[in-house]
């Protein structure tokens, strides 16, 4: 039997929000496949869903820079979010997003390279570490981008359209995080994983039904499920009445990309003292 470590107890739990020992009990059972244990969790009813991989909170901030034709996204982590608030770290984020764009980067090496000499300095002005984490070009017909606070950046590549409709479906994936941007996109296992769910959620429905009916329960869950998760069938925000992709269609535009970062998503932020904390963000405050 695989060992069940308490990171990953602590990570079925800030995907699932369940308490430490359901999460103990589901990854045993599961042998330690943590999506196994979502699964197994969701059939019996103990979760209604769970969190997508990689929304483990970390600091730091996200910016984006374009101009209608191609966008960079840059993320930059820091060790603490009252950093990621201050001048010198904006300043920082600021010319490595400038950097990145002006010299059309497509990896993260360059950019941290180039930088380097900069991170040193900001590091040992501030007194915690800093990382440029990564970074995405994207290229279009049209691009737009949207900017939730500092954490969530999205840029939308279309073909056709305008500026504004990007922005717009930028502002819906910000708000949603589709994970697909096509049902066909979505992977005959996630589907195969669904019904899996939903059969056992459901055996008491089922029992006894027709194999025609059943049949008709699955397709209409997991229709449910594509819409869910691809981006065009989604409910655009601003209007439900309409889906993303028929928004884009309007717009006489269709949607090649898009590319959704969240900040710190996969990065397990550790457990720090709270005192200790506010005492260093204080004492680099006076510097």
């Amino acid at each position: 039997m695989a060992e069940v470590t308490a990171a990953l107890v602590k990570e079925l739990r800030e995907r699932t929000g369940e308490g430490m020992m359901d999460c103990k009990k589901a990854l045993t059972k599961a042998d330690g496949d943590i999506e196994k244990a979502i699964d197994d969790m969701r059939a019996s009813g103990a979760i209604k869903a769970a969190k997508k991989a990689g929304n483990i909170a970390a600091e730091g901030s996200i910016s984006i820079k374009d101009d209608g034709k191609a966008a960079v996204i840059v993320e930059v982590n820091s060790q603490t979010d009252f950093l990621a608030l201050q001048d010198d770290f904006k300043s920082f984020l600021a010319a490595s997003v400038e950097k990145a764009f002006a010299d059309k980067l497509t990896d993260v090496a360059p950019l941290i390279a180039a930088q380097e000499p900069d991170r040193l300095v900001l590091v040992g002005k501030v007194g915690e570490n800093v990382n440029i984490r990564r970074l995405a070009r994207i290229e279009g017909d049209v691009v737009g981008s949207y900017l939730h606070g500092n954490k969530i950046g999205v840029v939308v590549a279309l073909k056709g359209g305008t500026v504004e409709l990007a922005k717009d479906i930028a502002m819906h994936v910000a708000a949603s995080a589709p994970e697909f941007l096509l049902p066909t996109e979505v992977s005959a296992e996630a589907i195969e994983r669904e019904k899996g769910v939903f059969m056992t959620l459901n055996e008491d429905k089922i029992k006894g039904k027709p194999p025609e009916i059943v049949e008709k329960m699955v397709a209409g869950r997991i229709s449910k499920f594509l819409a869910e998760a691809s981006l065009v069938n989604q409910p655009f925000v601003k209007n439900p009445e309409l889906t993303v992709g028929a928004l884009a269609k309007q717009g006489g535009a269709e949607i090649v990309s898009f590319t959704r970062f969240a900040v710190g998503e996969g990065i397990e932020k550790p457990v720090d003292n709270f005192a200790e904390e506010v005492a260093a963000q204080l004492a680099a405050s006076k510097k």
